[in-house]
């Protein structure tokens, strides 16, 4: 494909001296041009002195979205070869980075370098190289960490390729096999299909059956072995319980909303608001004020503490929970007895019931991921 200042784009057949067909819309010279890397879409993306990006549909022959905001010519444009995100740069001196299935704007970069002229992605990687009138800045975009979740028996794992998504059985492997640590797993690589969500988070609930697949607030629940759909909605969280057929999903700052057998049981709205939300034995929820701890079933309240953790980790009993936070990590015990007490005997204070955790230790260190054994 070219692109040219007579405000064209013409795709071109390797060997004809004759373009195969001219698409039409800028109305200024247009200046840089991308094909989408990934084979589900026809898309081919282009800037011009108009100030406008446009995404094209190559095999319709058609426009199907233009961006909007740069205020100056535009220089360079990008899909992004692993990302979700389209990468445009103007002369106006911003990178902008736009979600490539939604196409709204995700972010502004300015660096003050002047002018943008030219956006580089590494593939297999997340840096990008920006390069301006003052120099050149490389930038990495998205997170390091993949979408991936193995089931609690050790055996099946899910990963996100792109929107694709792959499986590996570990029990596959042969029996008594002695292999050294950091050594890559001789395993099959079983494709399940596309996702109709770009994968940023895989989860799957305690007994292993299903998995639920999340990004850009939305969730999808499958069935782990055939990945066929079982539920679906909006939501900025999603949390499984114990009880591998309830969850929880947070909407917007405000209500949480408790499924069981995906059929909506409950909904509430916390009194302080919801920043976040975590699963396991008892619903956490994260607000201004702190934790608070609800009972999955009744939804009464079993504790407020004044920590907010950014992770929160369940043993498989149920009687020690990690509160992870910034820069420490603490480790409770939980008494259900206690809480049964409290509540037959109506002694449950405005804060819970006191009894129900105790501390059994502080360390300072931060911790990046966490998991009992």
């Amino acid at each position: 494909v070219s692109a040219s200042l007579d405000r064209t784009l013409k795709v071109w057949q390797l060997g004809s001296p004759t373009a195969n067909f001219t698409l039409e819309g800028h109305e200024k010279g247009i200046n840089c041009v991308d094909y989408y890397h990934g084979g589900d879409k026809p898309y081919l993306i282009s800037g011009a002195d108009d100030h406008l990006v446009k995404i094209w549909d190559y095999q319709n022959k058609t426009c199907v979205q233009t961006l909007i905001g740069h205020t100056q010519n535009i220089t360079s444009v990008s899909f992004h070869p692993e990302l979700p995100i389209i990468l445009t740069g103007s002369e106006d001196g911003t990178v902008r980075v736009w979600h490539a299935n939604t196409n709204r704007l995700e972010s502004n970069l300015n660096y003050g370098f002047e002018r943008v002229w030219t956006i580089s992605c590494l593939k297999g990687s997340n840096n990008v190289a920006l390069g301006y009138d003052e120099g050149s800045i490389l930038v990495k975009v998205g997170r390091e960490e993949p979408a991936v979740s193995m089931d609690a028996s050790g055996g099946k794992i899910i990963w996100a390729r792109h929107s694709e998504l792959q499986q590996a059985n570990l029990k596959a492997l042969p029996e008594g096999a002695e292999i050294r640590d950091g050594e890559r797993l001789p395993v099959a690589v079983k494709d399940m299909g596309a996702c109709e969500i770009y994968p940023q988070t895989i989860q799957h609930n305690p007994n292993g059956r299903f998995v639920v697949v999340c990004g850009d607030g939305e969730y999808i629940i499958y069935t782990a072995m055939a990945l066929r759909n079982k539920a679906f909605g909006s939501a900025q969280e999603f949390v499984w319980a114990q009880d591998s057929s309830e969850y929880a999903i947070r909407e917007g700052s405000s209500t949480v909303k408790i499924f069981k057998n995906f059929k909506e049981k409950k909904n509430f709205k916390p009194d302080f608001g919801v920043e976040g939300i975590f699963g396991g034995w008892l619903l956490g929820v994260k607000s201004v004020s702190g934790l608070t701890f609800y009972d999955w079933d009744t939804l009464d309240l079993v504790r407020r503490i004044e920590i907010q953790p950014k992770a929160v980790y369940w043993s498989d009993s149920g009687k020690l929970v990690c509160l992870a936070t910034e820069n420490s990590y603490y480790i409770l015990t939980y008494d259900s007895d206690q809480v049964q007490k409290a509540k037959d005997g109506s002694q449950v204070a405005e804060d819970g019931v006191e009894a129900a955790f105790n501390v059994f230790g502080e360390v300072n260190e931060a911790v990046r991921t966490g998991l009992w054994v």
